[in-house]
């Protein structure tokens, strides 16, 4: 007998979560478990199959004992984080630690590249720019410095797939991980001048095939045991999770948008071509239907930045509420530039010496027109990236930044369009379902129905539409003076 429900995974970069869905969409039970990186010399950023494995099955056994047999799934739909580069073997084990998407050793490879054009002509093919994280430098990295690796794996993939592989025994990757960065503009192959500009043409073997628009087959008793769920019950992986938002998101029309308010900021459009001119940034994500793209502007800058200043001034994610009311809009003159990342930004330019700065204080200047200057300037970074990215409609917001009301009318009086709050929790989780169950009866439009809609204050888009002007005088006059790397 069904039940109607789904099981959404989410395998993070920091924890694991899974949650039951009912057959509205409304969670029956959520769990989560910390994943631990290990950061080695270099800039090593290093996760353990086994370890994320382990944590999977402990939060899905969790959530089928909170709801109990009678809620047992009838789908389970992965979703995790993108890049990094997983080598398993043809048994899907792992034959080295995973290389996280934070992973810094590709930095001088990459560099190379820039030098060289390489990274600009891989932008021109599909649109996607590269970071010493992506698959790509990750695995030229390897192949220079440990090509025994590579000879020993089957797969050089993602994270999501090492997990599908392991609990159903098939090879596969869905059209949003293969489309960055070896995609070839198509959505649904990969691209020979992509691979020969890396020079990794001859580990074209290691990029597993292409299901779309996600791969799904049922779950092996290796993988039943690990999860407490019956042999055979169907699996899916994908999309990543910055396009399962997305689709969590209920992002529908061409130009509609997604705000993702976390440690970064990210910015995603639904377009229906792939944009390969101008400054290479940010990256094209294929949906699994033909010619459709979400145009992915991940600014470094986010709830990272405001929670530096926070510390600095030694106060507690509540005196940001509190900054907001006591300062009013436009932070007395204060005015930022939120580039505090120590890799510099990558959208919607790429640069990596930017860095922030406060202009405009004075002695009658007061911690709360700090605060509210770095909340601005956050909300002016994400409407140069939706501008950058094309979006002509709505704007779906989530993320930990959500939990701000008084943050999220300054960015809807920023953008100045309503804020649709996505429908929680685990919209990431949310949106795999959503893709998985395509071909089921599933009302999309009420999983995806917002919580809550905040509208702009319409007296205050004139001094934003002049500060954002200003924030774009700011950049372009900072940027010749960020400091560089002249060694």
């Amino acid at each position: 007998m069904s039940t109607g429900a789904r099981l959404g995974v989410d395998v993070g970069t920091s924890v694991v979560k899974a949650v039951l869905f009912d057959a509205d969409g409304a969670a029956l039970a959520v769990r989560g478990r910390p994943l631990e990186l290990a950061h080695g010399p270099d800039g090593a950023v290093e996760q353990d199959l086994e370890v994320v494995l382990a944590g999977l099955g402990e939060v899905v056994r969790g959530v089928l004992a909170d709801t109990g047999a009678d809620a047992r799934p009838e789908l389970v739909a992965l979703t995790g984080q993108g890049d990094g580069c997983w080598l398993v073997d043809a048994a899907h084990r792992p034959v080295r630690p995973a290389m996280s998407w934070l992973d810094g050793r590709a930095a001088g490879l990459l560099g190379e590249w820039s030098a060289d054009g390489v990274t600009e002509r891989v932008f021109r093919v599909n649109g996607s720019a590269l970071f010493p994280g992506a698959p790509a430098p990750l695995l030229a990295w390897l192949d220079r410095h440990e090509p025994a690796a590579l000879d020993a794996a089957a797969t050089a993939g993602y994270c999501k797939d090492a997990v599908f592989g392991r609990l159903t025994g098939v090879r596969a990757t869905d059209p949003s991980d293969s489309s960055m960065p070896f995609g070839d503009g198509t959505g649904t192959g990969y691209s020979t001048e992509v691979l020969s500009l890396t020079g990794l043409e001859h580990r074209r073997e290691l990029l597993a095939p292409i299901q779309g628009p996600v791969p799904r087959a049922p779950l092996s008793a290796s993988g039943a045991a690990l999860l407490g769920l019956p042999a055979g019950t169907p699996v899916s992986s994908g999309p990543f999770d910055f396009p399962a938002c997305a689709f969590g998101g209920g992002l529908r029309d061409i130009g509609d948008a997604l705000l993702i308010v976390g440690t970064t900021l990210g910015c995603l459009v639904r377009v229906d071509r792939l944009v390969t001119d101008g400054e290479p940034a940010g990256f094209h994500v294929a949906t699994g239907e033909p010619g459709r793209w979400l145009r992915a502007m991940p600014a470094m800058v986010g709830t990272a930045s405001l929670d530096w200043l926070l510390r600095v001034l030694g106060l507690g994610v509540q005196a940001v509420g509190e900054a907001l009311a006591e300062s009013p809009p436009g932070a007395r003159g204060v005015e930022a530039l939120p580039y505090l990342a120590t890799s510099g930004e990558r959208a919607p330019f790429v640069d990596p010496a930017a860095s922030g700065q406060l202009t405009g204080v004075r002695l009658t200047t007061d911690r709360h027109d700090l605060v509210r200057a770095v909340c601005e300037g956050l909300a002016y970074a994400a409407r140069h990236c939706f501008e950058t990215a094309g979006r002509t409609g709505r704007v779906v917001v989530c993320g930990g930044g959500t939990r701000s009301r008084a943050w999220m009318r300054v960015f809807a009086d920023v953008l100045g369009v309503p804020l649709e709050l996505a429908r929680t929790p685990e919209v990431g989780a949310r949106g795999a379902v959503i893709v998985a169950a395509s071909g089921d009866e599933l009302d999309v439009s009420a999983w995806t129905a917002p919580e809550d809609v905040i509208d702009p204050d319409p007296t205050h888009r004139p001094l934003y539409d002049d500060g954002y002007r200003r924030y774009l005088d700011h950049l372009a006059a900072a940027r010749p003076l960020w400091p560089r790397d002249t060694a």
